[in-house]
């Protein structure tokens, strides 16, 4: 059985939405978009290369996948990570995306995402990595689905946008492996399910 990790920027306060740009994510008038550039710094980028080039296959939810394919699925500048990410096997769930062809190396998995996730999950192979697809992160989590967090936790609320744990969802327990604190005062804890 493959394991699930999930890798999430996210505020003290929970908040996981628009965090690269001010047009990410501007559903429900959220306007802090691009609230995590300014933490970026040496260490963040060293623990992120590691953590993107390892091998295994990627997940999305629809939403993230196109923006990736905006980011990295147009890159051919040698540089590890995007190397990775055009090369790795991508899976995307959407119940509305008619193919997966905008980006090589991308299959379709269509329906009700937590089954679609779970069938996958069961078959032999390699393990899968989400990042970011908050949607989809919730909808695993509540299902029990989710094996490993990356939570890079910044230091600032926002009070508005949404939370990585909202909705309805059994009680888990995480043992902490290992964290990295940035020169930015970004907590970079991993987690594992018990």
């Amino acid at each position: 059985m493959r394991s699930i990790m999930v890798t999430m920027w996210v505020t003290l306060d929970g908040v996981v939405q628009g965090l690269g740009r001010p047009d990410e994510d501007t559903r429900g008038g959220f306007t802090h978009g691009g609230w995590g550039q300014r933490y970026t710094d040496e260490v963040m980028g060293r623990e992120m290369a590691k953590a993107m080039t390892a091998p295994g296959d990627m997940l999305f939810g629809r939403r993230t996948w196109q923006d990736f394919i905006t980011a990295w699925g147009r890159l051919t500048d040698g540089n590890p990570v995007t190397t990775h990410m055009n090369a790795a096997t991508k899976y995307v769930v959407s119940r509305t995306l008619e193919d997966a062809d905008a980006w090589q190396n991308s299959i379709l998995l269509r329906g009700d995402a937590v089954d679609a996730v779970a069938d996958l999950k069961a078959q032999p192979g390699r393990d899968l990595s989400i990042i970011g697809s908050a949607s989809l992160v919730q909808d695993l989590h509540a299902a029990g689905l989710i094996d490993h967090y990356t939570l890079l936790i910044h230091p600032l609320t926002l009070s508005t946008g949404t939370r990585l744990f909202e909705g309805p969802a059994p009680l888990t327990e995480f043992d902490l492996t290992d964290s990295v604190t940035t020169t930015k005062g970004v907590i970079i804890a991993h987690y594992t399910r018990r």
